[in-house]
């Protein structure tokens, strides 16, 4: 009986197990796409620009949304349901403000004359349109869930207290933070 309960103790939850096939899948595409970059930006034709700045913001902003993300785990665990209203609360404002700087950071280049798609635009434009916006798809994917948990907490009626959805959603949000310091770094310096 012991045997059956210790196995029973080491097995993943299915919900977690999708998550990580999900974002080994995630990766491989991501490092496709940022090869392709690394050969494509062989060409004669590949145009050299810098990031604005507003990326930087929204560097920091996704890493103190990680930040909250955990610490409202870590609330959901200890009970402490208030806090971590507010931390989930927090969260989701952080990863809607990502992407509004994010989108502020493509107006941006349009306005330095980097067009990034149509008749006036580069392959080095079009590949960090592609990238990013492909990035951002899967933080609103995030948002979406945070915002489900954040009315789920709000919800007098459920009173479901496992830990394991804000633990996915958790190990997602974190997932698509580490991705975009990649992307931030590969952009910047790794190129």
């Amino acid at each position: 009986m012991a045997t059956a309960s210790s196995n029973e103790i080491k097995r993943i939850h299915p919900h977690k197990f999708t998550l990580w096939v999900a974002m080994g899948s995630i990766v491989m595409m991501f490092v496709g796409l940022t090869s392709a970059y690394i050969v494509k930006k062989k060409q004669a034709n590949w145009l050299e620009f810098s990031l604005p700045s507003v990326f930087w913001y929204s560097t920091i902003v996704i890493i103190a949304s990680s930040i909250t993300i955990h610490l409202a785990l870590k609330s959901f665990k200890a009970r402490e349901m208030r806090r971590y209203k507010l931390l989930i609360t927090i969260t989701a404002l952080l990863g809607i403000l990502f992407m509004v700087l994010q989108t502020i950071g493509f107006f941006s280049l349009e306005a330095r004359n980097i067009h990034l798609t149509g008749p006036n635009s580069n392959a080095a434009s079009s590949f960090l349109l592609v990238i990013t916006s492909l990035h951002m798809l899967h933080v609103l994917g995030g948002v979406i869930a945070i915002l489900v948990t954040f009315l789920r907490a709000f919800n007098n009626k459920l009173k479901n207290y496992s830990s394991v959805p804000i633990e996915v959603i958790s190990t997602y949000w974190h997932f698509v933070d580490i991705l975009w310091i990649y992307l931030f770094l590969f952009f910047n310096w790794l190129k």
